[in-house]
C-alpha cells in the first residue's frame, strides 16, 4: 500500500508499503527502519522546537522535530521494532531560499534532530540535507531502500 505523508504528518507500515513524501525543502524527513521486524516510518516535520506552540504541538506533534521525533521511534516499538537494529536516515533541512533565508529553520531542524539522536545513542546511516534543492522520499518498507528525487535525478540514500 502507497502512503503519503504531508507536511506535519507521520506515517508508519510494514512490508510491502511504500511511503512517500514531497517537497522537503527546510522540513526535516525522517525515515526509520527495522530491518527485523520489517517495520518502518517517516516524519515530516516542519519546526524545530515545539515550545513556539504548545497548543499546536499537543494538536499535531508532528509539525515539530523535538516532538514528532520521539513520538515515531514510539510507534515503531509499538510495531515491534527494536532500537539496536533501526536503520535511521534524514533528508531535507535544507535553504530554499539561499543563504538569504534569516530564520535559518533547515539549518535549526537538523541541530535539533542531531542533539535527539545523540542523547539517545542513534546514529544517521546516511542523510541527504542541506542546499537550495527541494527533495521527495519514495521509502520502501519491503526493503529498507530510500530514494531521494530531486532536479529530476534519482538516488539511493
Amino acid at each position: 500500500m502507497n502512503h503519503v505523508v504531508l507536511v506535519g504528518d507521520m506515517k508508519t507500515g510494514c512490508k510491502g508499503d511504500m511511503i512517500v513524501t514531497h517537497a522537503l525543502g527546510s522540513c526535516l524527513g525522517l525515515m526509520v527502519y527495522d530491518p527485523g521486524a520489517r517495520v518502518g516510518g517517516l516524519l515530516h516535520a516542519m519546526l524545530p522546537l515545539s515550545k513556539i506552540n504548545p497548543q499546536k504541538a499537543e494538536e499535531n506533534p508532528y509539525m515539530f522535530v523535538d516532538t514528532g521525533v520521539p513520538d515515531l521511534f514510539t510507534s515503531l516499538y509499538d510495531l515491534g521494532a527494536q532500537k539496536s537494529r533501526m536503520v535511521v536516515k534524514a533528508a531535507g533541512c535544507g535553504q530554499p531560499l539561499g543563504n538569504s533565508e534569516m530564520f535559518k529553520i533547515g539549518e535549526r531542524n537538523y541541530t535539533v534532530l542531531k542533539k535527539l539522536l545523540w542523547k539517545n545513542n542513534v546514529l544517521l546511516e546516511a542523510e541527504d540535507v542541506g542546499g537550495t534543492a527541494s527533495r521527495t522520499v519514495y521509502f520502501d518498507l519491503s526493503t529498507g531502500q530510500v530514494v531521494i528525487s530531486s532536479k529530476g535525478a534519482k538516488k539511493e540514500l
